[in-house]
């Protein structure tokens, strides 16, 4: 499967579809993307059931800046609407194979189980900070 180019109109779109997205943010002055380049093609060709995106940063910047890419190429691959994976730098094939692989069988009731919770103790942490307090401890020193 071909890869798909990623913009600021488009990429809700893509990351709302059901499955896997796979994105590779890159620039064409950067060496360590063109290199990466004939990886994430082969593994897009290998991976037909899985969407790979590219995103070029300096096209982008406004998407770049919002997703805080420092250093390219970066990788992130988002499953059900969740971002399970973020990394800058090259990965070799091999590894792509084993990442995408690791993605696939995730649990992922268990994974929006835990998105769930980290919410629930973000909006505590910011009710108990716009409050002046901590939030309320229970007796095993989880937050109430």
């Amino acid at each position: 499967m071909a890869t798909v180019e990623l913009t600021g109109k488009n990429f809700q779109e893509y990351v709302e579809k059901p499955g896997i997205l796979v994105i590779d943010w890159w620039a064409t002055w950067c060496g360590p993307c063109r290199a990466f380049a004939p990886i994430y093609e082969k593994a897009s060709d290998k991976y037909t059931d899985v969407v790979f995106g590219k995103i070029d940063t300096d096209a982008e910047q406004e998407l770049a800046m919002t997703f805080e890419i420092r250093s390219i190429p970066t990788l992130m691959i988002f499953r059900e609407q969740v971002l399970v994976f973020a990394r800058p730098g090259m990965i070799p094939g091999a590894a792509l194979d084993d990442l995408i692989d690791k993605v696939k069988a995730l649990d992922m009731a268990d994974v929006h189980r835990k998105v769930a919770e980290q919410e629930a103790q973000d909006k505590a942490a910011e009710a108990a900070e716009a409050s002046g307090g901590a939030p309320e401890k229970t007796e095993g020193g989880e937050p109430a």
